[in-house]
């Protein structure tokens, strides 16, 4: 009744005055002395940008504060979205514009406000509806308020709602005037409460220009920010750092797998003219599998109790074709290496001087010593510079604990609602780091080394003849190399090449004599799977 009463009395004014219409338009707010009172005015301009100019009278003596939200419910998971750019003030008072609010403050005189809205346009079927608050959010009480509208091409419709945000009371007055635009009028404003208009305008009129952006829990703290993609280009940059940071711990041994190396000499012959075989560096067939794969494999134990026979430390002798039988010839003196030592007792520990293979099957030989050594022994010899199994497990727990964190993070995040991208970017860290964890063990500039000597080696195998050894010295050859060429996968190619010259071995009894080729395979298939049985050691073959 007050706002039908007001909006009567503003009418017989206006007649009295004989100022018709011109009266919603005053060149300042008119309204009751000592009161609130501000004239908006709204142009859209054809690019879809609304400029606003909102002229405030405040009283002597009072101040008067407007917070405008830009971001603005319109469902129970979504926002309208606006933007206010060029906020200034003319006059006594101060505004500012932030992503998620406008702040307007004056003081007593009349004063007018300028800014621009970006996001007022908005596509609802085949026609465009421009909306805005051109007041709401004040701390005072408004004793009228003043809206005119201009838009590019004539309005279709208007509707303007007074009152409680969410409420649908219609303003004072509302039209469209003479047809190029809109005005509107409301009477008694109480502090809090807003005026919202809804123009409908032609399709073309302005490009629509609205945007509704997602406020669910999981959509805002996914969403993708200026904050969190320098997170994600700063993870970017981590793993690369990582990458280069690898490659150049790697890059030696890089460089030592891709150099041209040809066969390394290993035949040496002293004074009398007697020929050896002397591996590089004094390098054991153990240690070679171990250097090359930093991993102590069933191989490498296979090829050590080849070389602990071949050195007088076993004798091996083949029981009806089907089993192998081990028996002590000389016990385990200071000469062999820690590792070898764990060998030998493993096969034949104290009390024992003969085991048949079978027998070794069931009884699942202990040989997490043996692994302990050996790791040992690569680091002892400045072949490694850390445990490379303990290396590798390190960074492992370290990357499944970032990832454990991150994911923790991530939880959080979402349940405060904050950027939650950021516990990803410490997920998918913590991942990298546990799938990279094993490339990190890295050789030292010895083991690198190691490593061309090694292909050096095996290239010994591949090409040497018996023609290049003297005769009596071919059985300690051929004796000698075998363990290398078991560990580095070149036993066919080597029992070949020795078949026609190779006398009886000295460490090895044969069940047929002559069948050595074909039947040393077969044992060293045979000791490779009791071997595996233990599950300490990793099996190349699966």
């Amino acid at each position: 009744m007050l706002k039908n009463w007001g909006a009567a009395a503003i009418c017989a004014i206006a007649l009295c005055t004989g100022t018709g219409v011109a009266v919603a338009q005053p060149s300042s707010p008119a309204g009751l002395p000592g009161t609130v009172n501000a004239d908006v005015r709204l142009k859209l301009e054809r690019d879809g940008r609304l400029t606003v100019t909102e002229v405030v009278t405040v009283p002597e003596g009072r101040t008067a504060t407007r917070r405008v939200p830009l971001r603005i419910a319109v469902g129970d998971d979504r926002e309208r979205v606006y933007e206010v750019v060029g906020a200034s003030v003319e006059g006594e008072g101060t505004a500012q514009a932030s992503a998620e609010g406008l702040t307007i403050a004056l003081r007593a005189g009349t004063s007018t406000v300028a800014y621009e809205v970006v996001g007022a346009v908005a596509k609802i079927g085949d026609t465009l509806e421009l909306r805005w608050q051109p007041a709401g959010g004040w701390d005072v009480a408004l004793d009228s308020v003043k809206v005119s509208v201009i838009t590019p091409d004539a309005p279709r419709s208007v509707n303007c709602l007074a009152g409680e945000p969410g409420t649908s009371t219609p303003c004072t007055t509302a039209d469209l005037g003479d047809g190029r635009g809109v005005r509107a009028t409301e009477i008694g404003l109480a502090a809090g409460e807003r005026v919202d208009v809804a123009v409908g305008l032609q399709d073309g009129a302005a490009p629509p220009n609205a945007r509704v952006a997602e406020t669910s829990r999981w959509a805002a703290a996914f969403a993708l920010t200026p904050a969190t993609g320098a997170g994600l280009a700063g993870l970017v940059l981590l793993l690369l750092g990582g990458v280069a940071l690898l490659w150049y711990l790697r890059g030696r041994d890089a460089r030592a797998m891709a150099a041209d190396v040809g066969p390394v000499d290993v035949l040496v012959a002293d004074g009398a003219g007697r020929v050896a075989f002397a591996s590089p560096d004094g390098v054991l067939p153990g240690q070679v599998g171990t250097v090359v794969d930093e991993h102590v494999d069933v191989v490498d134990v296979t090829a050590t109790i080849v070389d602990l026979a071949v050195r007088n430390y076993l004798w091996i002798e083949e029981v009806g074709g089907l089993d192998w039988r081990f028996v002590r010839r000389n016990p385990a003196d200071p000469s062999l290496s820690g590792y070898e030592r764990a060998v030998y007792a493993a096969l034949l520990p104290d009390g024992v001087d003969a085991v048949l293979l079978s027998e070794l099957r069931g009884r699942r030989i202990d040989l997490s010593r043996v692994r302990d050594e050996l790791y040992a022994d690569v680091v002892a010899r400045n072949w490694f510079a850390r445990r490379p199994d303990a290396e590798r497990s390190l960074w492992w727990w370290a990357g499944i604990g970032v990832g454990v964190l991150g994911a923790v993070l991530t939880a959080v995040l979402v349940l405060v609602g904050a950027a939650a991208l950021f516990g990803l970017v410490v997920v998918v860290a913590g991942v990298a780091l546990a799938l990279g964890a094993r490339f990190m063990p890295a050789r030292t500039g010895r083991g690198s080394a190691l490593l061309e000597h090694v292909r050096g080696l095996r290239g010994y195998l591949r090409t040497a003849n018996p023609e290049d050894v003297p005769e009596r010295d071919r059985e300690m050859v051929f004796s000698r190399s075998l363990p290398y060429a078991v560990v580095l996968g070149e036993v066919e190619r080597w029992l070949a090449a020795f078949s026609g010259a190779r006398p009886g071995l000295y460490w090895f009894g044969e069940a047929e004599q002559g069948r050595f080729a074909d039947r040393f395979p077969a044992f060293l298939g045979a000791v490779d799977g009791v071997l595996a049985q233990a599950g300490h050691l990793r099996s190349l073959k699966g």
